[in-house]
């Protein structure tokens, strides 16, 4: 039987994992609508959320491998959101 501090952290997992998949999704429905691949920024932003999500799951099972890959992912996603945010801004001027 699993503690409840245990399924807690599974749901976690689950969740962060459900996030970041969701992604993909996004993006390929995105993709079909155009007929050509293209990024939204929604998945940047479920990028994010599942590699913050991710990561607190790795943190709590002391995984260093899958800190670092998480770690360095949120840097990818968050430098995608502000280029998005900047270039729109320039836009708008």
């Amino acid at each position: 039987m699993q503690s409840g501090e245990t399924l807690i952290w599974i749901i976690i997992g689950f969740t962060g994992q459900a996030l970041f998949s969701a992604r993909f999704i996004v993006q390929w429905l995105a993709s079909e609508r155009v007929k050509r691949s293209i990024i939204p920024t929604a998945f940047w932003y479920f990028s994010l959320a599942g590699g913050v999500t991710l990561l607190a799951y790795a943190i709590h099972k002391q995984d260093p491998v899958f800190i670092a890959g998480q770690g360095l992912g949120l840097i990818v996603y968050l430098r995608n959101l502000y280029l998005i945010r900047s270039g729109r801004r320039k836009v708008e001027e």
